[in-house]
């Protein structure tokens, strides 16, 4: 089944962002290990660390930084998420991690970090990232990406369990996400994975050209290759 957007890739990236100068240990709330900051910087929100404490890692420097180049940390945690999303999109998924880390110091109420460290997070690990997901729509509940996302992971979930409780709540964030923007062409292509799942193929080949209409990009040609075998196209365009 196709995954979530970008997540092909993300596994082959190889730059690990290491400094010595910053090989001080953090302790996390809650657990009793030390982990090196160098690593710490790689895992989901400092793996676990307060915002707070967060601040502590990444140093005074960098934050006064921020403050003096931008009008906000609001401001300077938008610029932060958008160059991740961009290494994100090039298959740098540590770089990516690591300034979606730093959007989420400047800026915890940020939506975006939460969202670009699930999708890191999806393929390998789809609870983790649901708890990323669901960070994120916490702050921003009726984001149609964010619930695609969450769709999404759902759909990952069910290729992996088989249980359709998984498929069933796939299809109500997709329908959540279409309700917010009936215009988002990877939520219609996710919900033709979630009609053909359920044996919906009229359905599937509807939501399938809606997909295409607004955005030929979407398709996935391995979804129309297993729908033909079930019903031709209705509107015979794919033979």
């Amino acid at each position: 089944m196709k995954r979530l957007p970008f997540l092909l890739s993300l596994l082959t990236a190889g730059l690990l962002l290491t400094d010595p100068a910053q090989a001080q240990k953090v302790k996390a709330k809650g657990t009793a290990a030390d982990v090196p900051a160098a690593a710490r910087r790689l895992l989901p929100l400092f793996g676990g660390l307060t915002p707070e404490a967060a601040q502590q890692l990444v140093g005074a420097a960098f934050l006064q930084s921020a403050e003096q180049s931008f009008a906000s940390r609001t401001e300077a945690s938008q610029f932060f998420a958008n160059k991740a999303y961009e290494y994100l999109k090039e298959g740098q998924a540590d770089t990516a991690r690591y300034r979606f880390n730093l959007a989420w110091v400047l800026d915890p109420k940020n939506p975006a970090p939460y969202r670009g460290l699930g999708l890191l997070t999806a393929s390998n690990s789809p609870d983790e990232a649901l708890q990323l997901f669901s960070q994120g729509l916490a702050l921003a509940p009726t984001d149609a990406q964010l619930l695609t996302d969450v769709g999404g992971v759902y759909l990952i979930r069910f290729e992996q369990t088989k249980k359709s409780k998984d498929l069933k709540t796939a299809d109500d964030y997709l329908h959540r996400a279409l309700a917010a923007d009936a215009n988002n062409a990877y939520a219609w292509q996710q919900l033709a994975w979630v009609q053909f799942k359920q044996e919906n193929y009229p359905g599937a080949w509807e939501s399938l050209h809606k997909a295409r209409t607004l955005d030929f990009s979407s398709i996935d040609f391995e979804l129309i290759s297993q729908l033909k075998d079930k019903l031709p196209d209705p509107q015979g365009m794919f033979k």
